[in-house]
Parts: C-alpha cells; structure tokens; sequence
C-alpha cells in the first residue's frame, strides 16, 4: 500500500503562469522524488507600471513516500 503525502509550493515565472506551473514542479523535483500530481490552488501576477512582470501560483503537490 502506498502513502502519500501533499505540500504546498509557490513558483514564480517572468514569462506566463505555465511556465511558473513547469519550473515549480522541476525545482520540486530537486528535492522531493516521487511526484504524482499537482493542483494549482492561487494565481497571483505581480505589476509594475501597469505592466505584469511576474507570474505566481500556488501549487498542492503530491508525492509517494518511500
């Protein structure tokens, strides 16, 4: 039987809100082994100057425990 166990993470990006999404999973991947999914619970842009100059999500990641 496996167990798993969920954290939370939060990714910004320069580009768009997918690419936040990739690099959060990829540096997650770093550290935590196992990953099985992920939902986007928040979405947040940061602006400067009436422009949008990052993208931020808040993701629940899960991955099995060995």
């Amino acid at each position: 039987m496996a167990v798993a166990r969920v954290t939370e993470i939060i990714a910004g990006s320069k580009k768009s809100f997918e690419d936040a999404i990739s690099s959060g999973i990829a540096r997650a991947g770093e550290t935590v082994k196992g990953i099985k999914g992920a939902w986007v619970s928040e979405q947040k842009v940061v602006v400067d100057k009436d422009k949008v100059v990052e993208w931020r999500v808040t993701m629940k990641v899960s991955f099995v425990l060995e």
